[in-house]
């Protein structure tokens, strides 16, 4: 099952292949092609909307071969306040800026503006969208604080899954890490990417959160990294992020 997901995520369009090499930006992409500068395989290109093989077809622009940069696989502590997208039309900084590079690079598991922690970057297309399918439910886990004193009652909720508009959740695993008079703090792990699940599960059962740090995104822990830093997943990590889609 695996390996024909990874093979449905090989092809990509034409547009964004060349953006995401740095040819030009995707709104200029129709305008290089219209001028007949980009072949495939050696026949003119039909368009932006072609998909291709970078595995398999050969791109060429001005008959000079484009290839793939090299993939790049980061691991990033988001600060606060900073929004998790590459550009942002409010002009708010970004985690683009947090990260010098070149090449174009990804967020997976997207954070809101409030939260903080681990984010994954990456420029390989395949493995953002297996990361990203909704068929495969990867454990997510956050260190949530939340006001008051949480109680067993709406602990247990929150464990058997919680009523959202767009569904039931799926159960997901809660404990109490620090218990104080005003604030409570929990770890929770989920297997879902719902906007701002937690935020609203908590809100669902009279628990109000006031910080919220992502520890994991699978086999890829946060670690020790400070707000703002990053770097590069291991080789272990990267595959153990695939392995885990083979059960």
């Amino acid at each position: 099952m695996l390996i024909e997901e990874m093979e449905d995520t090989k092809t990509v369009r034409l547009n964004k292949y060349l953006a995401d090499l740095g040819v030009a930006a995707r709104r200029k992409i129709p305008e290089v092609l219209g001028q007949g500068r980009v072949k495939v395989n050696g026949v003119v290109a039909a368009g932006p909307g072609q998909r291709i093989n970078p595995d398999r077809d050969e791109v060429l622009l001005d008959n000079k071969k484009l290839s793939a940069p090299q993939k790049i696989y980061l691991a990033l502590n988001k600060p606060f306040g900073i929004v998790s997208t590459t550009s942002d039309e409010l002009g708010r900084a970004t985690i683009a800026s947090l990260v010098p590079r070149k090449t174009r690079l990804y967020p997976v598991g997207r954070l809101d503006k409030d939260s903080t922690g681990l984010i994954i970057l990456t420029n390989d297309g395949q493995l953002s969208n297996l990361l990203s399918h909704p068929r495969h439910h990867l454990p997510k886990t956050y260190e949530v604080g939340v006001t008051g004193c949480a109680g067993e009652y709406q602990l247990q909720k929150l464990r058997e899954g919680i009523e959202l508009k767009e569904g039931r959740t799926a159960p997901a695993k809660v404990q109490v890490t620090a218990n104080l008079p005003k604030r409570t703090t929990l770890e929770i792990t989920i297997w879902e990417g719902r906007n701002r699940q937690i935020r609203r599960m908590c809100g669902k059962v009279g628990l109000t959160v006031v910080s919220l740090k992502r520890l994991s995104i699978g086999p890829v822990k946060l670690g020790y990294l400070k707000a703002g830093q990053w770097r590069e997943l291991s080789q272990a990590e990267v595959e153990a992020l695939i392995v885990g889609y083979r059960v």
